[in-house]
């Protein structure tokens, strides 16, 4: 048995994780120092850390250049797996994710009563969509080959959200005005959105690394995938958080460049999906916020 191989099977869980936060933080902050105090560490333990991560995985991590740490092709490519496991990791110690029927599930209640859950629905479940609206959308974005431009995505486009991947993370570039996203905040406050980061809740950095699953699943496969979330958001700054119930559609489109666009069609559901929840927030969410899709 090699050494590698020997430590894997000797090291204890804990270690594990604690080599996992070593290798995301310092991969954020590129700076030891920053990372030590982040992780309120040493030097020499993120350094074995990081060591023995690559030993492990016979790969180098880290380039250290002019005293300042870079990722390696490796280690970035490395990142978003060790993000996800730390991410999963916490919440599954607490119970709050899981699968069902093999989809991906998590429910996240806060000390304050605030929650959000999510579950990943199958595709099927679009065809039962009240308003028509998701059959309608994937017939168009299949015509239109995922290009968001082709004339075949028009009958939809006015009720759907455009995001795109850059180094500040996921920015919204369109809000279609008969969007679910309008019927929540209005359209004055919805316009306001482009330019902006998807919102943050009030969670801590592993729901968010959990809830950016979905989004670079869609990323890498180029496909759809379909989640129900239930949750209380105000719908002014400074509002009371009201019940919120949504089934958002995530399509894999691409722009003339060839570069990467999410196109999000959201509507309201007919029944709650998620399992362990009644159908009570949606009864007493707002009758008002229903998509009213012109087409088929």
């Amino acid at each position: 048995m090699n050494a590698p191989v020997k430590q894997l099977k000797e090291m204890n869980q804990p270690l594990l994780f604690e080599m996992l936060r070593s290798f995301t933080t310092l991969a954020k902050t590129l700076n030891l120092s920053h990372a030590v105090s982040e992780l309120n560490s040493t030097r020499q333990t993120v350094r074995r850390h990081i060591a023995l991560l690559e030993e492990m995985r016979g790969e180098t991590l880290f380039h250290v250049v002019n005293r300042r740490y870079e990722l390696t092709d490796e280690g970035q490519a490395a990142l978003p797996a060790a993000e996800s496991l730390l991410g999963h990791g916490r919440l599954w110690l607490r119970g709050q994710i899981k699968d069902v029927d093999g989809l991906m599930g998590m429910s996240y209640v806060d000390e304050t009563g605030w929650y959000y859950h999510q579950q990943q629905q199958p595709i099927s479940v679009a065809w039962s969509n009240p308003s028509g609206l998701f059959r309608s959308a994937i017939q168009c974005w299949a015509a239109a080959q995922g290009a968001l431009e082709d004339d075949a995505i028009l009958p939809v486009r006015p009720y759907a959200l455009v995001y795109r991947d850059t180094a500040a993370g996921w920015l919204c570039t369109e809000v279609g005005e008969r969007s679910f996203y309008s019927k929540w905040w209005g359209w004055g406050a919805a316009r306001s959105s482009v330019g902006r980061s998807l919102d943050q809740f009030p969670f801590g950095p592993e729901l968010a690394r959990v809830m950016d699953v979905p989004l670079r699943e869609v990323q890498t496969t180029c496909g759809m995938r379909l989640d129900q979330v239930v949750t209380r958001i105000p719908r002014s700054v400074g509002g009371i958080p009201e019940h919120l119930v949504f089934e958002r559609l995530l399509l894999g489109c691409h722009m003339p460049d060839g570069s990467f666009a999410l196109m999000v069609m959201v509507d309201r559901p007919d029944t709650i999906r998620v399992a362990g929840l009644d159908q009570s927030s949606l009864e007493e969410m707002s009758h008002d916020v229903v998509v009213d899709f012109k087409g088929d």
